[in-house]
């Protein structure tokens, strides 16, 4: 079982995988560097309007304290975008059913990826991804998605290779995103098998995640119980949790007791909102193909808190 990190070397990458932006150009900045964690926090909050991202994330942290608590995570069908932002206003996650299965991509089977798409560049995390996975040199490598789908197949991996976060226009053309926001990031897609996983972190963006194919099981806490989850920041919009709700260790980390988490599985052609703030942690019961949306605007939960508002 090989689970040492691969390096990325441009010489050994197919020709198409060359146009992925540089891969340290996609790592995240130390948290320990202050200046440019500083610069991103100043560039992320102009992006959303507010005046500064520790007040954003201040307001959702104090705002989720009167939410109720979530046994069960509701399923509603296809809103409207007033219908939705009504509901997103709330603070709550939700599923809304029957909209990506709608999809042409949702029409095709699996096979697609290596037949139609199998030169397509992609970037996967590999070896220990969830041990690294909010370091700022977390193990990556480059290569074509029929190779990536080759060393996936393999099997043997402590974790299974996964390609993640990655924007895919060839398979973006495939999907049909609702207008519910104002303001979104570009989609962004998740390929990989059983036993993929993403660590317990939360985004202070909302984000609505689409299950294409497969399903995955997605764990939920609200945002003020950061107190009880042990979370160090990755960048300003990004938090990661050591804590792992699927086999918790309470020796380590005890206040993890205190934190109110639910759980969902997302199946094919349905959405889940993700607000602002509530962290969660994703594991594939199958092969899986996902893709996301973060909105870039104050969120939703907020109701445009003018006290939050940039001039």
């Amino acid at each position: 079982m090989n689970t040492a990190p691969f390096r990325s070397d441009e010489n050994d990458q197919p020709q198409d995988a060359r146009r992925l932006p540089p891969l340290e150009a996609s790592r995240q900045a130390a948290p320990h560097d202050e200046a440019l964690q500083q610069e991103r926090a100043e560039r992320d909050a102009r992006a959303r309007g507010v005046v500064s991202m520790q007040a954003m994330r201040d307001a959702i942290r104090e705002s989720a304290r009167a939410l109720p608590l979530l046994d069960k995570v509701p399923r509603i069908k296809r809103p409207d975008a007033a219908a939705f932002r009504a509901r997103a206003e709330q603070g709550l996650p939700f599923l809304v059913e029957g909209v990506a299965s709608r999809w042409p991509l949702a029409a095709l089977p699996p096979s697609v990826l290596r037949e139609r798409y199998g030169h397509v560049p992609v970037r996967a995390r590999v070896g220990d991804y969830i041990g690294t996975a909010f370091a700022p040199d977390r193990a990556m490598r480059d290569m074509a998605m029929r190779d990536y789908l080759d060393l996936a197949e393999q099997g043997g991996h402590a974790l299974p290779p996964y390609v993640g976060n990655l924007e895919l226009r060839e398979l973006n053309a495939l999907c049909h995103w609702p207008g519910w926001f104002e303001k979104m990031g570009p989609p962004r897609f998740w390929v990989g098998p059983a036993g993929t996983v993403t660590p317990l972190h939360c985004d202070y963006d909302d984000n609505i995640f689409a299950q294409v194919w497969g399903s995955k099981r997605i764990f939920l806490a609200p945002p003020h119980h950061d107190a009880f989850l042990y979370v160090k920041p990755a960048n300003p919009v990004l938090f990661g949790s050591p804590f792992d709700p699927e086999h918790p260790d309470f020796e380590r980390y005890p206040l993890a007791r205190q934190a109110r988490l639910v759980d969902v599985v997302v199946r094919p052609g349905e959405m889940l909102y993700v607000p602002a703030g509530w962290y969660h942690q994703v594991r594939a019961l199958s092969f899986s193909l996902s893709s996301n949306r973060w909105a870039r605007a104050m969120p939703l939960a907020l109701r445009d808190d003018p006290a939050l508002k940039r001039d």
